[in-house]
């Protein structure tokens, strides 16, 4: 699915945020706390933005990315400064790389995706060196509010027709707000952070808490 709406992922993703997305991006690398020079691992890194945001800020970076849609990868090959990343296929479930590997490790929209969170959150723990950070960058299931209507509405109505007119493809954004409706809220990823062994765990709403950057610290 992720390979057939890969040349227009991130447009869509502009459009579906009003291009707060950008800014969200920019949020999970500060919250990183990477040292200068250090080493970055991007979980399912798509078309590299987070990675690439991180590159910008520090050029000695080490950072990978990595994901196992191919097709992504290669959209974001494309990129200005996509050469000094290092892209990998791999699995956020195996991830193949060695203990304390990483000073941090981030993701974004990539956790409703996988078919076990908590084995995602445990690889990631894995990899990352003791005071290292993992920060997520998740869609939220909606808060049962006065807004609830509105962002049904808009996410089960609008986001699909946009999808279609822009992508071409309806069923890849009729699952994007199925898979949000099915997932956690942010108290309960939180919880399934702490029960992996991350510390300190804490998140930030956006969007009217449709959306949370996760952090936790090994």
């Amino acid at each position: 699915m992720f390979g057939q709406i890969a040349p227009r992922y991130d447009l869509m993703n502009r459009l579906m945020t009003g291009g707060r997305d950008v800014a969200w991006r920019r949020t999970v690398i500060r919250e990183a706390h990477l040292p200068h020079g250090g080493r970055l691992l991007d979980v399912a890194t798509g078309t590299g933005d987070i990675a690439l945001e991180a590159l910008h800020r520090d050029e000695d970076l080490f950072a990978v990315g990595a994901d196992f849609s191919l097709e992504m990868m290669l959209r974001g090959r494309g990129k200005p400064g996509a050469e000094r990343l290092r892209w990998m296929g791999a699995d956020t479930l195996a991830l193949p790389f060695p203990n304390n590997t990483f000073d941090a490790v981030t993701s974004g929209f990539m956790l409703r995706n996988v078919i076990d969170i908590s084995r995602s959150l445990a690889e990631q723990l894995r990899v990352v060196k003791p005071g290292g950070r993992m920060v997520c960058l998740e869609i939220s299931r909606p808060p049962r509010n006065l807004l609830l209507p509105g962002y049904r509405f808009y996410f089960h109505r609008i986001v699909p027709l946009v999808g279609q007119i822009v992508s071409g493809n309806k069923s890849a954004y009729t699952y994007l707000p199925q898979s949000a409706d099915e997932f956690l809220y942010p108290d309960e990823l939180a919880d399934l952070m702490r029960q992996a062994g991350w510390r300190e765990v804490h998140y930030r709403e956006l969007m009217m808490g449709t959306v949370a950057i996760h952090v936790g610290v090994k």
